[in-house]
């Protein structure tokens, strides 16, 4: 292009300096020819080294300065531009590989199987242990990859947890033992911020049955001690009603009696909880009225509350309808009025008082709320998400002198649960405590 333009400068001056017109239009004439000749090559010659330019920039990153001397030095700059370029996505694209082989190698050093899924529900990427999980698949091979889900894994429960996590974009968490005979899955779907989910799956067969195994232990154990320590029981009964005894044989009969029903209670909780836990103990539930499950657990507690003088009310009730199992309600709500009886005074001088309702609510779902409140001491905040663990107790000074196991809230958690129910404590320090248990109504979701 400078050179066409010299070109044209040059012309103009030699048009001016030549004398006769005719002459000026024939140098003019062929200085036209000339720069068009000139500028029509210069075209073809830069659309070739432009094309060249395209081959380096698409070869990106694999370009190197040997294809620079191919070049001519009008591009110079460019051609090294780009040759930094290239050196950088070379250093990115190297340590981003790294680390992708790296993630890959932690993966699949997992003992959890993964799968990742896009929006569709097409694998999109799974570690080895799933890849062992699936059958008909090898451990290196990609066959499965950009197939659907459904397609490769059958079991109900996974599909249902990724289809949720997909829908919903929430965390999906259930368990399966259909996956594998004889092995038990927790499953967790997650949604991914891009689009599509990641499912973890993690086999618990081991601990289920150490946890199995605990359970048969202390309910064989437990059923193994009633019978002595009915005897037992039995036995100090007799003489403490028929024999003349001293006075200090008294207190030391009287010590043993109250020990071993002590230790009777404790192995009655045993193995209720145990029951509970199994998911052995069975359940009838039917439609109730809430305001009658309300009355009938005050009166069931009518003597302790006569032999604690205490005093037991009735708040707030609805003849709303739940479906739930009428007697382990009564029990849950007879636990949480007896531990009201024994922990709600104000002061150990004082008297209980313990208020038993129920009320109609509807977050998250139509439900109805019964609540037992007591006015004593209350329970501090550190305690609260741990109350309803086996043989936790806020004081166990106190708990021992009641007779109290530490499993009555574990028990009533593991019922109110098998139900589709919750339960939860509110307390503040000096003014009481209140347990709540949720039970959805008749026809609401569970």
């Amino acid at each position: 292009m400078v050179f066409s333009i010299l070109l044209a400068m040059m012309m103009a001056v030699s048009f001016v300096a030549l004398g006769p017109p005719r002459h000026r239009l024939a140098v003019w004439g062929g200085g036209v020819a000339l720069s068009l000749l000139c500028a029509a090559m210069f075209r073809v010659r830069l659309n070739a080294e432009t094309k060249k330019l395209d081959w380096m920039v698409e070869r990106l990153p694999q370009f190197d300065g040997v294809s620079a001397k191919r070049v001519p030095m009008e591009f110079d700059s460019t051609v090294e531009t780009l040759q930094h370029v290239s050196e950088r996505l070379r250093r990115m694209l190297g340590t981003a590989d790294g680390e992708r082989r790296q993630l890959e190698a932690l993966f699949d050093s997992m003992q959890d199987a993964v799968v990742a899924v896009d929006a569709a529900g097409r694998i999109q990427w799974t570690n080895q242990r799933m890849q062992r999980l699936i059958p008909g698949a090898s451990v290196s091979s990609a066959v499965r990859v950009g197939h659907a889900l459904v397609q490769t894994i059958r079991d109900p429960e996974v599909l249902g947890c990724v289809k949720a996590a997909l829908e919903q974009g929430a965390v999906c968490e259930r368990r399966t033992t259909s996956l594998l005979p004889g092995r038990i899955f927790e499953i967790n779907a997650s949604p991914m911020p891009g689009g599509g989910a990641v499912a973890v799956l993690h086999d618990i067969t081991r601990i289920e049955q150490v946890e199995r195994t605990q359970r048969d232990f202390v309910a064989n154990v437990s059923h193994e001690l009633r019978t002595p320590l009915t005897s037992i029981s039995g036995y100090v009964e007799t003489l403490l009603d028929h024999e003349p005894l001293s006075p200090q044989a008294r207190e030391f009969l009287s010590t043993i009696l109250k020990n071993a029903t002590r230790m009777n209670r404790l192995t009655e909780d045993l193995l209720t909880m145990a029951r509970v836990e199994s998911q052995e103990a069975e359940m009838h539930p039917r439609q109730v009225r809430a305001d009658v499950l309300v009355r009938d657990a005050v009166e069931a507690m009518r003597g302790l509350v006569q032999d604690a003088e205490a005093v037991l009310e009735v708040g707030e009730t609805t003849g709303a309808l739940v479906y739930a199992d009428a007697d382990s309600l009564l029990q849950v709500l007879g636990n949480l009025i007896e531990n009201g009886i024994k922990y709600g005074q104000p002061r150990r001088s004082a008297q209980s008082r313990v208020v038993v309702s129920a009320r109609e609510v509807s977050e998250p779902v139509d439900a109805v709320e019964f609540s037992v409140r007591d006015f004593g001491r209350g329970i501090a905040s550190e305690h609260l998400t741990r109350i309803f663990e086996r043989f936790y107790r806020v004081d166990k000074a106190r708990s021992r002198e009641s007779g109290g196991t530490g499993l009555g809230l574990a028990i009533a958690r593991h019922m109110v649960e098998m139900q589709g129910g919750t339960i939860r404590a509110e307390s503040e320090l000096n003014a009481g405590s209140t347990f709540l248990v949720t039970l959805p109504k008749v026809g609401s979701p569970l």
